[in-house]
């Protein structure tokens, strides 16, 4: 039984305990986070790093007065236990009733939807200059973690907040890990601080211009909550740095940071990971062999992350392999497309893999250092497509936003033939930028008929031949596109043309004129993405005023927040039976109106 946390259930709850409850209150709290982790999976290491900085923010300031902002918020769960929804972490029957960001849609307490990094400095500046103007007094808190600082938002932010002249409080949470060990020479000197207590006379954020402070411990909570007592209410600009531990209290957690980020469900005895149905083969994985081989044959091939090293299926082992030729330049994610541009301008083979929806970070960089400059270098997106995950982690906006860019050629694989076949060739060719669209996480073999080079003027694979309806299935949807076929010559003897686009950047003119000329009436484009800027416009314009029909599917202009994606499936009528179902009204209407 918690004795303590049964008590509590608003941050006011806290104000009426004693320094050695709250302590305890702490110790209660990490076991019962440990508990629900174990059955929901998580981020488990950034969570039990600062929960007694999160219970010493709420006993301290007056929230949600007092605005507290959590850069990435994967470290909110104490936060959210504290201020109303004690029982997402306490009853397993609710464990599932919120988000694992902040979300001021559960709260009034959550300030931000944020769920990408190195952006709470600048949120807080401009919280903090809205309650100036306003002539307001509540303090203005943001807590972020050691690895966001190598974004350059964070960067930026501190720039400004440094002079902005009134109360802003950044508390930078220093346990010495980002998603994996943290790369670059801001970290230097962090480790000089840390190692001096603070004391050292090289200090960036002094020299920045702020009112710098250090906590030794950020789990002791009375030597936090000290610390916060004596900055309350501050006039002018305050850094915090407090060295905490990541997996804080559990022991597998703390000996093995990086894998223990974000953990899926667990046995607590062991920290063994629960069964779950793991992929026999995965594109990481293959990926990680593939460039390993290279690199170990060609020094010019570098290998790109932006703090997510496992993307690429580069685990520590291997990535020590390539100390060279594997560069993590922090989370950096337009950095990173600028610094291929590079390499590749210097004659390197550069290969950049990146999540789908951080890819979204670097758009300035895609397009003026990338592509305006045709620097022929490689970018792997993984993770795309529609899922169940968070709103701020949505995969269906990378084609819309990156395909449309001059000079990019966005190739989009149906099975891993095809995927190394565009590697393959993206990494020898000298004349584009190139992006790849990793389709999916477990692996689709099939019978391709591969390329030998991707280059413009695009080109398409007849897959199978049909007439009436020609079924254009773009990159993993190939498979639906599949489905699609079998189910409408199976049901209603109607033998579809099956196209694989490759290209989502592109269209095969001189395929897509043929297909009236074939007796093709109604064409079908399927795509795993936001189909506003995406592959089916390209085919709707090409057919503009044409007689040519056009059906598009894919994902909606919006945002979802945990929503399975077999249900958001059905929203987009992208199950067989309901495109099956549009196809034959849409053939049934052609009929009525030109017989």
């Amino acid at each position: 039984m918690c004795k303590v946390l049964d008590k509590i259930n608003t941050p006011k709850d806290l104000k009426a305990l004693s320094r050695k409850e709250l302590v305890q209150l702490c110790g209660e709290i990490r076991q019962q986070m440990i508990l629900r982790l174990s059955v929901t999976g998580g981020h488990v290491g950034s969570n039990l790093s600062v929960i007694e900085a999160t219970v010493a923010l709420h006993y301290v300031f007056d929230s949600p007065v007092d605005k507290i902002i959590f850069d990435v918020s994967h470290q909110c769960y104490t936060h959210k236990l504290l201020t109303g929804r004690k029982a997402a972490y306490t009853d397993p029957a609710r464990f599932s009733t919120v988000s694992g960001f902040t979300n001021p849609a559960e709260s009034g307490h959550d300030i931000f939807s944020i769920g990408h990094t190195s952006t709470a400095v600048s949120l807080a500046c401009g919280m903090a200059k809205g309650r100036d103007v306003k002539e307001e007094s509540h303090n203005v808190i943001a807590l972020v973690g050691d690895g966001a600082l190598s974004g350059g938002e964070a960067f930026e932010g501190l720039n400004n907040a440094s002079v902005l002249g009134s109360n802003i409080i950044l508390i930078i949470n220093d346990n010495d890990m980002s998603i994996a060990e943290n790369h670059g020479g801001f970290y230097q000197n962090l480790r000089l601080l840390r190692e001096t207590d603070g004391k050292a006379d090289c200090n960036l954020f002094r020299a920045l211009g702020f009112d710098y402070f250090f906590v030794r411990d950020g789990n002791d909570f009375n030597e936090i909550a000290d610390m916060l007592e004596l900055v309350k209410d501050t006039n002018h600009p305050v850094v915090v740095h407090m060295c905490t531990v990541k997996g804080k209290g559990y022991r597998f957690a703390e000996a093995d940071r990086e894998n223990w980020h974000y953990m899926g469900p667990f046995d607590i005895d062991t920290g063994k990971r629960r069964q779950e149905a793991v992929p026999a083969e995965t594109y990481e994985a293959l990926t990680a062999a593939y460039l390993a081989d290279k690199m170990r044959m060609d020094s010019a091939v570098t290998a790109i992350t932006a703090g997510t090293p496992k993307v690429l299926g580069f685990e520590e082992e291997l990535r020590n392999q390539f100390p060279k030729q594997f560069v993590d330049v922090g989370i950096a994610e337009g950095h990173a497309v600028a610094m291929i541009s590079g390499i590749a301008k210097a004659g390197g083979k550069p290969v950049f893999g990146v999540s789908s929806s951080f890819l979204q970070r670097a758009y300035d960089q895609l397009s003026s250092d990338l592509a305006l400059n045709q620097s022929p270098a490689v970018i792997l997106v993984f993770f795309a497509g529609i899922s169940g995950g968070s709103q701020t982690h949505m995969g269906i906006f990378d084609m819309a936003l990156a395909a449309n860019i001059p000079g990019i050629i966005y190739l989009a694989p149906t099975c891993k033939e095809e995927y190394f076949s565009m590697l393959e060739w993206g990494l020898n060719q000298t004349e584009y930028p190139v992006i790849i669209r990793v389709p999916g996480i477990e692996t689709v073999s099939r019978d391709a008929a591969l390329l030998s080079e991707y280059s413009y003027p695009a080109k398409y694979e007849i897959a199978e031949h049909g007439t009436m309806v020609a079924i254009l299935a773009l990159g993993k949807f190939f498979e639906l596109g599949k489905s699609v076929r079998e189910k409408l010559d199976a049901e209603y003897g109607i033998r579809a043309t099956l196209i694989n686009p490759r290209y989502a950047s592109a269209v095969d003119e001189v395929m897509l004129n043929a297909l009236p000329e074939y007796g093709h009436r109604l064409v079908v484009t399927l795509e795993d993405g936001v189909i506003d800027g995406g592959f089916g416009e390209k085919i709707s314009r090409f057919y503009g005023t044409s007689p040519m029909k056009v059906l598009s599917f894919g994902a909606g202009k919006e945002f979802v927040n945990h929503v399975a994606a077999d249900e958001q499936y059905f929203r987009y009528r992208l199950t067989p039976e309901q495109i099956v179902s549009d196809i034959l009204k849409e053939i049934s209407e052609h009929f009525r109106n030109n017989f």
